[in-house]
Order: structure tokens, then sequence, then C-alpha cells
């Protein structure tokens, strides 16, 4: 079951979310707090506060236990990104982030939206291949002087 977070209390449960799904990228790609404290396994409570004010979030449960979450971004009227999309790992593979994205597929196409974008590292090989699974393309790479990795960017149009 998918739900809109619609309190600031369910942050807490988004936080937990993010940081433990997005840590196991964080170590095999060797980021830490200290070479890339703008990573999403680092989130703080504060950024996503201000990022609940901007913009719709949402939580997967599996058995009333919350197990996913994602954020969407309006770019313009045509376009949206998908942000912070998780799934916690003793959850993964079982089809939950596919759920995921085709909820965000369904949600911008409800908003009037026609595309998705996304940035992901592009050095993840294997969630660049799991998206490109699920319809979007690799249209760009960006280097950023604060990263310590290459930022693919990917997109799908709907």
């Amino acid at each position: 079951m998918i739900i809109q977070v619609e309190k600031k209390e369910q942050l807490n449960i988004c936080l937990e979310i993010i940081r433990s799904s997005f840590i196991t990228v964080a170590e095999e790609f060797g980021l830490t707090e200290n070479n890339c404290p703008s990573h999403t396994a680092f989130i703080t409570m504060d950024k996503l506060e201000k990022q609940y004010d901007s913009r719709p979030m949402f939580l997967f449960y599996q058995n009333s236990i919350p197990v996913g979450c994602f954020s969407l971004t309006k770019c313009n009227d045509e376009e949206w990104e998908l942000n912070n999309l998780a799934v916690l790992p003793e959850y993964r593979h079982l089809g939950i982030g596919k759920a995921l994205v085709d909820y965000a597929v369904a949600t911008v196409k409800n908003y009037g939206g026609n595309k998705i974008s996304i940035g992901i590292i592009e050095e993840n090989s294997t969630l660049k291949n799991w998206y490109l699974k699920l319809g979007f393309n690799h249209i760009s790479t960006r280097k950023f002087e604060h990263l310590p990795f290459t930022v693919g960017l990917m997109e799908m149009k709907l």
C-alpha cells in the first residue's frame, strides 16, 4: 500500500528509510559525511522538512510496515523529478522499487506531467540498468565539483 505523507510526524519514518537505504550505496562507493556530506545517506531532518514543504512524499507499507518511500519535485508543467526513491535493504528484490516507480509515473500523469527525470551515481551500473529496464533512458552525465562521483541523468517520457 502506498500513501502520501500528510503529517510532518511521518517524516521520521521517511528519514529512517532513506538513510538506511542509501547508506548501502554510500558504503559501496566509499562516500562519507566528510567526502560527500550532501549524499542522501546523510540527509538531515531539517533538509527533509524543507523538501516536505515543497514536494509530495509517499510511503510504501508492506504488511503494515513502512519499507519504502519517494518524493516528486515539479520542474515545470510537463516534467517532474523523482527523488529519494528508497527501499529498506531487507525488503529489496521483492518488486517494491518497481511498484514505487509505477506509482510515481501514475502520480505524475495525474498531475498532468509527461516526463520523469532522475539523477543517479553514474558508476552504479546495477541501479542504472534497473532504471533502464523500467523504461528510463540515459540522457547525459554531469560532473559537480562538490561530488566525488559523476551524476547520470535519466528520464522517462510518459
